[in-house]
């Protein structure tokens, strides 16, 4: 408890509690203060015999970090924890992660592209169904600036956001969150209040998809986003047509618990999206 409340006070914003009661906390670690290049997401679960007895569960999350560099980090933190049996070692972690952005953001390194990986990759994953969108592969407001600049001077109202209940499985917790839409302006500023939500913007995916319907095209505008989990979009935006709504955006937040529910993600994903619906 005492590390806890030290480390929030060193952290402050950067730090968030994920769950008091699971003890899943994340800290957002940058390079720099001002214009940071290099960031990374530390999840971690503290197991009952933490610190004398057990290590913390731990995610690194970053869109740039994998393989090699993963492997590095990940060998970097589980030596301190050696070094250290039995001591608190989270902010130890915390300032070797920092240390090795600074090095990147001094080295020669390229600045890191923002696509998400998820942390879970099926066999076989492939395509349930076909679907007339193009998916967004580029950061999602950084988009919708693209889509909406050419009628940037309509400073359109934000619509109310709705908040469905979590669902928790093996520590990983999915909660959906909803706003009805008319305009692709309207999802990016929803999207925007979203994130200025510390727990929301430390999720590890925040998958979303929208339908608009065009009346005077008869048509309907429509896409989705991943963040890094794999058709996750896809399958939201699948369900919405089925369900045949249409001027809603919905997004589901997913935070990884350290273990991996394989296919079941999916469901909650979509029974999640499905409950806020009805709601």
């Amino acid at each position: 408890i005492d590390e806890i409340e030290a480390l929030s006070s060193i952290y402050g914003e950067d730090w968030c509690v994920v769950d008091e009661d699971e003890k899943i906390y994340c800290i957002k670690i940058n390079d720099c203060l001002d214009q940071p290049k290099w960031t990374l997401c530390l999840q971690v679960i503290l197991p009952p015999g933490y610190p004398t007895a057990e290590p913390p569960i731990y995610q690194l999350n970053a869109p740039w970090l994998q393989g090699q560099d993963y492997m590095e980090l990940a060998n970097s933190l589980e030596e301190i924890y050696v070094q250290n049996l039995g001591e608190s070692i989270l902010y130890l972690w915390v300032e070797k992660i920092r240390e090795v952005l600074i090095e990147k953001a001094q080295s020669s390194d390229p600045e890191p592209h923002i696509k998400k990986t998820s942390e879970e990759v099926d066999e076989d994953d492939g395509d349930d169904f076909i679907l007339d969108y193009q998916p967004i592969q580029e950061d999602p407001v950084k988009m919708l600036n693209y889509i909406t600049s050419e009628s940037q001077e309509v400073d359109e109202e934000l619509p109310s956001i709705h908040h469905g209940n979590p669902i928790t499985d093996r520590r990983s917790t999915f909660q959906a969150h909803l706003a009805p839409v008319v305009t692709p302006r309207q999802v990016k500023r929803v999207l925007e209040k979203l994130y200025e939500n510390k727990k929301i913007a430390s999720a590890t995916h925040n998958i979303y998809a929208y339908r608009i319907y065009c009346e005077d095209k008869q048509t309907f505008l429509q896409d989705c986003e991943d963040d890094g989990e794999t058709a996750a979009g896809g399958r939201l935006l699948h369900l919405m047509q089925i369900l045949n709504v249409h001027n809603v955006l919905v997004v589901v937040s997913r935070w990884y618990g350290g273990i991996l529910l394989g296919p079941d993600r999916f469901k909650h994903i979509n029974n999640c999206a499905r409950n806020v619906l009805v709601e």
